[in-house]
């Protein structure tokens, strides 16, 4: 039994009744890690700490070519300094007394108990486990492919749900005692009653009874230059802000839309280009729009030939590389060549052809052959004819009836 004053002054004087040597003295706590790692003093208030975390935020994002433990350490670093009782309990013990919820550093009541007797109350030394983190919000972005190549800040709204009183603490529900779900009994036969769980009706299954609302938020959503399909934009906390748990991300999905000209291949772009036989022989010259906006002027090598379903390239006139946009791919041009319609060629130019284009090729002489020339045929034409005989052949194969076979006599 102790007599007046503070009973455990003993024990943290460094001396134990009986001669049991001096327990450790308590430690000086780092209460200054969080603030320097967001660049704010501690007299900073919610809105200079929210405004410091989203400028790092937008600079030191992995998906933006940040450190992912240095982001880990900010986004760390936020999640106490924005919430009042964390904070005021980082203030006191530093880290520790965060994680533990309370006494961190050594020296309290809690921690004496605890190594007298295994835990204060007999509840052990493990400490409450933290807020669990909510549900993701993910929205697809449709994007041009002018906009991934240019890059382009949008501003999106979104709608979350967070408290009506921000500073209103968070009350257990009565009716379910936090947990959100209530047991309910039911008859579902003579003698037999069937014991079930289902949603708590007074706190609609959150388990706390503070009020939620609707709020509309602007979020500006930088997409990069070189971003591609699938590419994932995540905005930290700034989802649901439900009572008891850690708010989710924001996540915009990046869609590309089609293009009229071009067609993306990782960093490449590919354009299909139609030029006809003349161009072909002698030589081709045409104007490209650019995703950037620029006019390219593309003619090929004075003696080149353009064969039918030949590729062309421009380097380093395709997408840019993300992360190093100063990088590019190719522009790769796919050539389709357009010949003259039959009968478009008069004798006299399909002669001039002749004389400039190689030399037909000699054939050997024959005594008496046949002579025949080539009509038009197209596979439409092949098939409609197999179409109009269909009738002529099913009937063939019907006379010559099932299992029989027609039998050749040699003379």
């Amino acid at each position: 039994m102790f007599f007046g004053g503070d009973p455990f002054e003993h024990m943290r004087g460094g001396g134990m009744p009986g001669g049991m040597g001096g327990m450790r003295q308590r430690e000086e706590v780092d209460t200054q890690e969080y603030y320097d790692i967001l660049g704010v003093d501690k007299q900073a208030t919610p809105a200079q700490i929210k405004k410091a975390f989203r400028k790092l935020a937008m600079k030191k994002h992995p998906d933006r070519g940040g450190d992912e433990e240095e982001f880990k350490a900010i986004q760390t670093a936020y999640e106490v300094l924005s919430d009042d009782e964390k904070r005021e309990l980082y203030d006191k013990h530093g880290k520790e007394g965060v994680e533990q919820g309370g006494g961190g550093g050594g020296g309290g009541a809690e921690d004496i108990f605890s190594a007298l007797f295994g835990g204060g109350g007999g509840r052990g030394r493990r400490g409450p486990q933290g807020p669990r983190k909510g549900d993701n919000i993910t929205h697809p972005l449709k994007c041009s492919l002018e906009d991934l190549c240019n890059g382009k800040t949008v501003k999106l709204a979104i709608n979350r749900e967070v408290p009506v009183d921000k500073k209103a603490k968070l009350q257990m529900c009565q009716t379910c005692n936090g947990t959100g779900v209530v047991m309910k009994m039911r008859q579902i036969g003579p003698g037999m009653i069937q014991q079930f769980q289902t949603k708590c009706p007074a706190c609609n299954g959150q388990g706390h009874t503070v009020k939620m609302k609707q709020e509309r938020k602007i979020l500006e959503v930088a997409i990069e230059k070189g971003m591609r399909h699938g590419q994932k934009i995540k905005f930290s906390g700034e989802a649901d802000q439900k009572p008891g748990y850690l708010p989710g991300d924001v996540v915009f999905v990046v869609q590309q839309k089609e293009h009229a000209v071009f067609k993306r291949k990782a960093h490449h772009l590919i354009m299909e280009k139609e030029i006809t036989l003349s161009q072909a022989l002698t030589g081709v010259e045409f104007h490209v729009k650019h995703l950037d906006g620029r006019d390219l002027v593309v003619r090929s090598e004075p003696g080149d030939i353009i064969k039918p379903g030949s590729f062309k390239r421009i380097a380093g006139e395709g997408m840019p590389m993300h992360g190093n946009p100063f990088v590019k791919g190719n522009l790769i041009i796919a050539f389709d060549v357009t010949f003259p319609e039959p009968g478009s060629l008069s004798e006299a130019e399909a002669k001039a052809l002749a004389d400039v284009l190689p030399s037909k090729p000699t054939l050997p002489a024959l005594d008496d052959p046949d002579e025949y020339g080539l009509e038009h045929f197209t596979p439409e034409m092949l098939k409609a004819d197999m179409e109009s005989n269909r009738e002529a052949y099913d009937s063939d194969e019907d006379e010559d009836g099932p299992g029989k076979r027609v039998q050749c006599q040699q003379s």
